[in-house]
């Protein structure tokens, strides 16, 4: 049984006017009167739908992410999953306790010290004041403010009111957890603390709907997302696969052309392939992946090199690899083309990736044409490794003489790998 059912919910707005004068009001009343009673099915003039005929379940242990662009309807169906508003039309059913956190300070009373606050929320959850107090070290520990604690909130920070929000909404034993972007607003240590909670609450069993703009960690954390846009679903999937479909519909790719006058040569495209040569947003740990890179040069480039970079999305440099320190020539550089790049086997663990192309001088010093973090990719895996990257391996289990392996995941080592690494020992054995 589902914990939460939102099925063929729709919300309409109005583009509202004001009528700051009785001889405004008057005729728009007459107006409003002449067009009979509003419909749940129709738009009437300067209305809107925020969400519309949206549905999806979210079950026992089941992470559903939301993203979408500005304006796609995602902070409204939070709101509706809250019943801060009513649907317009359709159904919204939540089993048990709700913790939510959708806006900074939501449900604080600004007067109120952040202690009173606490026992506030949990009032409003239901639970009683014992079981409140027994928690509220915990929530109050896991926040941070232990030296603000007894000030009113309306002098806290926003990162302040995020962390005591959170704390509330995920220690107060919810049957459903239900988290907006607001955590955005707190630092990176306090944003893997609450990932790290949430995993928590997952593994209890307990349902999560998370909004974020933070792609990374809607594809770590979540076990399903949807993409929507003008409220509307437009995906519902693997989270990986959704993130790839908002980015392939947004991404705007570079001009395609000759390269500028001031420019001797110019990166015109970058396309990311699969092994079959289809271009794509999403690949798969261990698969292959080319990287191509079409240029055009308005004159001879003699022994240029082409640099490649790939960044995770929160910045993090993954690899950077290029024709000069591979020892590969290039040549001479004329007219339209492209170099291609083949990975054999990608060791980057599921996420979102951004990938930075460059054609280098030929000291690979300057930069005669950059693409800084403009071709955007997702990856996908059925392993659950952390981190951002694959290292084939092997456990081996061993009790006195009979060790064997538990488990082939061995690394295979190339030619020159293997050359190095015996180079290595040699000099070892000698110093």
């Amino acid at each position: 049984m589902s914990a939460v059912t939102f099925e063929g919910v729709s919300k309409k707005f109005r583009r509202g006017e004001r009528h700051d004068s009785l001889r405004d009001l008057v005729p728009a009343l007459f107006k409003r009167a002449l067009r009979g009673a509003p419909d749940a099915q129709t738009l009437a003039d300067q209305e809107f739908w925020a969400v519309r005929d949206l549905s999806f379940k979210v079950g026992a242990g089941e992470a559903l992410g939301i993203i979408g662009p500005n304006g796609a309807g995602k902070s409204t169906t939070l709101k509706l999953l809250t019943k801060i508003l009513r649907p317009t039309r359709g159904r919204i059913e939540i089993r048990g306790r709700v913790g939510a956190l959708i806006e900074v300070a939501a449900g604080f009373h600004p007067d109120l010290t952040g202690r009173e606050n606490v026992y506030l929320q949990g009032a409003i959850m239901g639970m009683p004041r014992t079981e409140i107090a027994r928690k509220f070290d915990a929530i109050v520990d896991f926040s941070g403010v232990q030296e603000f604690i007894d000030t009113p909130v309306k002098r806290y920070s926003s990162g302040m009111n995020a962390r005591l929000g959170f704390a509330i909404a995920a220690h107060l034993d919810p049957d459903v957890l239900i988290i907006d972007e607001v955590l955005s607003v707190g630092d990176v240590g306090f944003q893997e603390k609450c990932v790290n909670r949430m995993r928590e609450l997952l593994a209890r069993g307990i349902p999560l709907v998370f909004v974020s703009h933070n792609l990374s960690a809607v594809i770590q954390l979540c076990t399903r997302a949807i993409l929507i846009d003008r409220g509307a679903v437009q995906f519902d999937g693997r989270p990986a696969e959704a993130v790839a479909e908002f980015r392939k519909a947004r991404r705007e790719p570079i001009a395609a052309g000759a390269a500028p006058p001031d420019k001797p040569i110019a990166i015109t495209d970058v396309q990311l392939l699969q092994a079959d040569g289809e271009p794509s947003p999403l690949f798969t740990t261990g698969r292959p992946m080319t990287i191509r890179v079409g240029y055009h040069a308005r004159e001879p480039i003699r022994q240029p090199h082409v640099a490649i970079d790939i960044h995770g999305v929160d910045g993090v440099y993954c690899a950077g690899i290029n024709t000069r320190m591979d020892d590969c020539t290039l040549g001479t550089l004329e007219g339209r083309g492209y170099v291609d790049l083949t990975i054999a086997k990608l060791s980057l663990l599921p996420g979102c990736y951004t990938i930075s192309a460059g054609i280098l001088d030929p000291q690979g010093l300057g930069a005669l044409d950059l693409q800084e973090r403009a071709f955007p990719f997702s990856v996908v895996s059925d392993r659950r490794d952390f981190g951002f990257v694959y290292l084939e391996h092997q456990w081996t289990h061993g009790n006195g003489a009979d060790a064997r392996p538990a488990g082939r995941h061995e690394a295979r080592l190339s030619p020159r790998q293997a050359r190095s690494l015996a180079a290595v020992a040699v000099r070892e054995e000698r110093g």
